[in-house]
């Protein structure tokens, strides 16, 4: 409805512009700004740049703010006195129907965040409006091989670039502005392997470090260096030793393998020790630190039967980051055999400790301890339990685990506390230096375990053994009976001082989100229940919540554009537990939801989980739901849940599908229509009588739960 400025000066008007049209020039002008911005702000992003904006916390640079990993924004503006007032500022359709655990990261107004399958989205943060994607075209039949969900933490950020690993092993760099590959690299060894990469990236002093997962395939984990803007290989650490016949990598590889038991032939299931998730850095002590994973096989009765530390799995690691040499390590988990991961968030802190202020790394991973240790020298100051634990009483002045007798030999089902779960898992954790507080998810899954004395080494797959037909060789029966401990999640808030909990939340189901601390006294968590919520940060009381459609496992992050403090979070159920478990019955893909004071944006539509009724009238010879059940354990289970037990997760339960699934499962399971989904192809693994007997299981177990009618 306005004339352009050219027009006026030569005295011409300008036809009537409609609104929407004028509207669409508007959005159009904002989008190519927005576009700008993409293509200039990462350019900036280097050491400096993540160290200064950790006082400002106007971007969100890293996967976990800054170096250290607090995930805590100093930012304020939003606090205990006006959260109530947060309204949605815009939402994001990720178009996923799988688990989504990334951490976004926003530099300058941009923001970048990954999908399940590796898919890279970059959007403007002020509006959500999306600048462009990139998919890495993982092949679906590679899904198998991922133990957890196909699933990835994110993207890092670093002079222009944006670097994210693939599920199926390869580190690409993106041009931050247009989204375009500008090289990519394989960094699997071994593609006999099942290899996977779920875990962000991380770029320190020009190098892009990635390691990857698959311990529960035989893998030997690894943690390899690229340079951020060739490409090129730059260093590679193993973490635990390879086949004695031939040289070690290094002197730490020599001195491991000492910790090894060459008669259980480890090196032939991979040892394990995979880098899937956290690595932080110290500028100022130049010192790499990453957690590493679980042995291989689980049972440590199978893979070095004389004992031994095993080293360095369960542990934390310090690397020189220009080198890859190793510098020093703390064993959480000596001889793991529980899958008691060590790769959960760690945390840089400066604490005062017996008058004295001392360089710490904060720790709560999988076997169910709170740790602090000495990050100039790895050496232990204390560890406390935070949820209940019956495998150690504690650790000795020495760092070394009080372990219960006999729990490495259960010759029966024995409950472990916390299971192979996790008493925390991968979900974040943040820590305020406001509060002194560590603010975690915390849970129990209810497992059994016992010695598989059935298991003959790496690719041994007997009815029975838990999803060895699509490679899992754990070595040991998980759940062969009913668990008797209880499930729970909550939110822990953890005095890393006293060691000793400050306060708790409880919630309804474990799986529940990572966690964000900020300086208006606020934390922030999603939950397994399609909420997320605001916590004072010091007395835990509950302040604010939102529904987000769908279970949240990722972990929140704030930043500031235009004055404005903004609180973002990508939601979208699954995981390891959440392919087949749920606490929420809502659907919706996956979504980015962001917050802003007085948002008034709507939400979007919010899907149902529609679960049918209970299978019935599928026709099957019962003399067959024995052998069934041990075929499934071997290949459906740990996707599935048990049929009609379970509800289901971001995979469909399936003693609730419709029946003529069920009646033509061999149409499904050998090259079906949903391998381009991710289910693995069974052609050559189960034969068509194997089909009929896992047809029989599921139908069974269903008339068998079924409620009698009077």
């Amino acid at each position: 409805m306005f004339p352009t400025q050219q027009a006026i000066e030569r005295g011409e008007t300008m036809k009537p512009i409609h609104r929407s049209a004028c509207c669409a020039l508007v959005a159009a002008a904002l989008l190519t700004s927005a576009a700008a911005r993409a293509a200039t702000a990462a350019v900036e992003v280097d050491q400096a740049f993540v160290i200064a904006n950790a006082s400002t916390g106007k971007n969100w640079p890293a996967n976990g703010f800054d170096y250290g990993g607090t995930r805590f924004s100093p930012l304020e503006q939003i606090n205990t006195d006006n959260v109530k007032q947060l309204g949605p500022a815009w939402t994001y359709d990720l178009q996923s129907e799988r688990g989504i655990e990334a951490t976004p990261i926003v530099v300058d107004g941009v923001m970048y965040v990954t999908a399940s399958w590796s898919v890279v989205h970059a959007l403007d943060a002020r509006t959500g409006k999306k600048l462009w994607s990139y998919d890495p075209h993982v092949p679906r039949r590679m899904a198998y091989k991922a133990c957890c969900d196909v699933v990835n933490r994110g993207v890092a950020v670093y002079k222009g670039k944006v670097y994210v690993g693939s599920l199926d092993g390869r580190l690409i760099a993106l041009d931050a502005g247009t989204g375009k590959k500008v090289w990519e690299q394989d960094t699997v060894s071994d593609h006999s392997r099942s290899y996977t990469i779920t875990g962000a990236p991380r770029v320190v002093k020009g190098k892009v470090i990635i390691g990857n997962g698959g311990a529960e395939f035989g893998v030997r984990g690894y943690v390899t260096a690229y340079d951020a803007e060739t490409g090129k290989q730059a260093w590679r650490w193993f973490v635990v030793p390879g086949d004695p016949s031939k040289p070690y990598e290094d002197e730490s590889m020599a001195k491991a393998a000492k910790t090894w038991d060459p008669a259980g032939k480890y090196w032939e299931a991979g040892g394990g020790g995979t880098v899937w998730n956290s690595m932080v850095y110290d500028p100022e002590l130049n010192l790499l630190y990453i957690g590493t994973g679980n042995a291989s096989p689980w049972s440590q009765h199978q893979r070095s039967p004389a004992g031994g530390d095993n080293l360095y799995v369960a542990s934390i690691v310090a690397l020189n980051p220009d080198t890859g040499k190793y510098v020093w390590h703390y064993q959480e988990t000596p001889g793991d055999s529980w899958d008691y991961t060590s790769v959960q968030d760690l945390i840089l802190a400066d604490l005062k400790l017996d008058g004295k202020t001392r360089k710490v790394i904060l720790h709560a991973p999988k076997n169910g301890f709170f740790f602090v240790i000495d990050r100039t020298n790895g050496r232990f100051i204390s560890a406390k339990n935070f949820v209940d634990v019956n495998w150690a009483t504690g650790y000795d002045k020495n760092g070394r685990p009080i372990e219960v007798a006999n729990v490495r030999s259960p010759d029966k089902p024995f409950d472990i506390i916390p299971g192979p779960f996790g008493g925390h898992n991968w979900h974040s954790m943040s820590y305020s230096p406001l509060t002194g507080l560590a603010y975690f998810p915390a849970q129990n899954v209810p497992l059994n375990l016992a010695n598989d004395k059935r298991w003959s080494g790496q690719g041994s797959n007997k009815p029975g053994q838990p999803m060895s037909g699509i490679g899992w060789n754990t070595a040991m029966l998980i759940n062969s009976q009913t668990p008797k401990s209880k499930p729970f999640g909550r939110l822990i808030a953890w005095d890393p001082v006293n060691q000793r909990e400050a306060w708790r939340h409880e919630y309804v189901s474990p799986w529940n989100g990572g966690t964000l601390a900020t300086a208006g006294n606020l934390v922030f968590e999603g939950t397994a229940d399609a909420r997320i919520i605001a916590f004072n940060a010091r007395t835990g009381q509950q302040l604010w919540d939102s529904p987000t459609g769908t279970g949240v496992i990722a972990a929140p992050i704030s930043y500031e554009i235009d004055g404005k403090q903004y609180i973002s979070v990508a939601a979208g159920w699954g995981g390891v537990y959440g392919e087949s478990q749920r606490a929420s019955e809502g659907n919706t893909p996956g979504t980015v939801y962001t917050f802003v004071l007085g948002g008034k944006a709507p939400l979007p539509k919010f899907t149902e989980y529609q679960r049918g009724a209970l299978l019935s009238g599928v026709k099957y010879d019962p003399k067959d739901v024995e052998a069934g059940t041990a075929l499934y354990v071997s290949n459906c289970v740990f996707c599935h849940g048990v049929p009609g037990v379970d509800k289901g997760g971001n995979l469909p339960n399936l003693g609730y599908v419709d029946k003529t699934f069920i009646e033509h499962l061999d149409q499904f399971v050998f090259n079906g229509p949903f391998v381009s989904k991710g289910m693995p192809d069974f052609t050559g693994k189960l034969t068509p009588d194997d089909v009929e007997k896992i047809k029989a299981f599921i139908q069974g177990t269903a008339d068998a739960v079924r409620p009698s009618t009077p």
